[in-house]
């Protein structure tokens, strides 16, 4: 994949920003032809840049639901087999590996407080967590 130059940037903050967005509107606003708009978009969905679109929910719409993220640490050589236990587990919308205290940090939605406290139990008691630590989101400042 080469290197993204500054129009590719600005093609995807827009996208970010709005993915339903024509091709003739990008190109009014990037300076560039819908054409040549539409190649840059082709090019970065085949080199792997941009790997889907997807919907966002207003958040005040989205089925009312709580989300928090869990901050897992776990049992050494147990990480693997927990992180696929965590994908089936269809209220963890996304995982990620850090560094620090905690090995993971996943973000988990549900619908109801008594849904959220049902995946936190079934979080923690995969075999090897050994400790959550769960932070509720109250709001979100900023989406990109």
């Amino acid at each position: 994949m080469k290197n993204l130059d500054t129009t590719d940037r600005a093609l995807i903050s827009a996208l970010r920003s709005n993915s339903r967005t024509s091709t003739s509107a990008l190109g009014r606003t990037l300076g560039l032809s819908r054409t040549t708009v539409q190649d840059r978009i082709n090019r970065l969905e085949r080199e792997g840049v941009i790997e889907a679109y997807t919907i966002r929910f207003r958040e005040d719409y989205a089925d009312r639901q709580i989300a928090a993220h869990v901050m897992i640490q776990v049992s050494p050589k147990q990480q693997a087999r927990i992180v696929d236990a965590l994908m089936g587990i269809e209220a963890v919308t996304t995982l990620q590996t850090v560094s620090g205290l905690y090995d993971l940090v996943t973000q988990v939605e549900a619908a109801t407080t008594g849904d959220m406290d049902a995946v936190l139990d079934r979080i923690g008691e995969i075999e090897g967590v050994e400790k959550t630590t769960t932070s509720i989101v109250l709001s979100t400042k900023l989406r990109r």
